[in-house]
């Protein structure tokens, strides 16, 4: 009965998602006239993503979504942190950059960790505005059309997101779906709800520098603290436009393993107190 149950309560979460995503995907023709849409300010957006023996199929989810973008004003910075024995990751994304200029790859000495990496593809970045992605997610197609539109439009210098997280191979099976307040510091101050999607202008970085390895494990939330206390204008954008992907392997699925991501969680709050008095 219960191994019955849970199949059907499996089954009804599938049937949902399906017709949720079908909801909030768009149409060809949608997708055309996003493509074609003419923008008149210069947003170029360098999308982030740090790799680290990354399995074939999610690598390859990652990097189709992002090719799938109807903003085609984006650049896809990857630097890669694989281990001896997973060339394969190169040589995948080396099949992709045959086919896209846009797609930029280097391969790091060594493995830093989480800031680190991820500094090394803002290094590589050449946009003006930079996304953090994963490297097992997926991005809705209309991700960074949105985001560039409500940066023409508003003037951010930071926007986020809604975002769902799905289970395993397969979009269908979502478990969470995380609609999320505006912009409160207080919010931000209790958890980082902000997360993914976030895009944001290059030039904060300049002012506030680049993520910090003590907080591996909580550096987003380090680093959007930092982030959003210089932005003169933060915009969410109240759209489901990232899908991330939890698995035996990510950190969101074993958190326990991971307790040095709570205290460093704890130590980017205090901290981010002190630094505003």
């Amino acid at each position: 009965k219960v191994e019955n149950a849970v199949d059907n309560n499996r089954f009804k979460r599938r049937k949902e998602a399906r017709k949720y995503l079908t909801k909030i995907m768009p149409t060809e023709e949608e997708k055309q006239k996003q493509r074609e849409r003419v923008f008149h300010t210069e947003i170029k957006i360098s999308v982030l993503v740090p790799l680290f023996n990354t399995p074939e199929p999610f690598l390859r989810d990652m990097i189709d979504s992002v090719m799938e973008q109807t903003y085609q004003n984006w650049e896809l910075c990857l630097a890669d942190a694989s281990e001896a024995g997973n060339e394969k990751v190169a040589e995948i994304v080396k099949e992709y950059m045959a086919k896209d200029e846009r797609i930029v790859y280097r391969k790091l000495e060594k493995n830093q960790g989480i800031a680190e990496n991820t500094n090394a593809c803002i290094r590589m970045a050449a946009g003006n505005y930079l996304a953090l992605f994963d490297h097992d997610d997926m991005l809705h197609p209309s991700a960074l059309y949105e985001c560039a539109k409500v940066i023409e439009k508003e003037g951010a210098d930071f926007v986020y997101t809604d975002e769902v997280t799905f289970e395993g191979a397969e979009l269908e099976n979502i478990v969470t779906y995380h609609f999320k307040p505006d912009f409160s510091v207080d919010n931000l101050r209790g958890v980082n709800y902000i997360c993914h999607l976030s895009v944001f202008k290059k030039a904060l970085t300049e002012q506030v520098g680049l993520f910090r390895a003590e907080y591996d494990g909580s550096q987003d939330h380090d680093m959007i603290m930092r982030l959003t206390d210089a932005a003169n204008k933060v915009c969410h954008i109240p759209r489901v436009l990232y899908f991330w992907r939890c698995h035996k392997m990510s950190t969101s699925m074993n958190l326990s393993s991971k307790s040095y991501a709570i205290t460093a969680g704890r130590r980017a709050v205090r901290d981010a107190e002190i630094r505003r008095g």
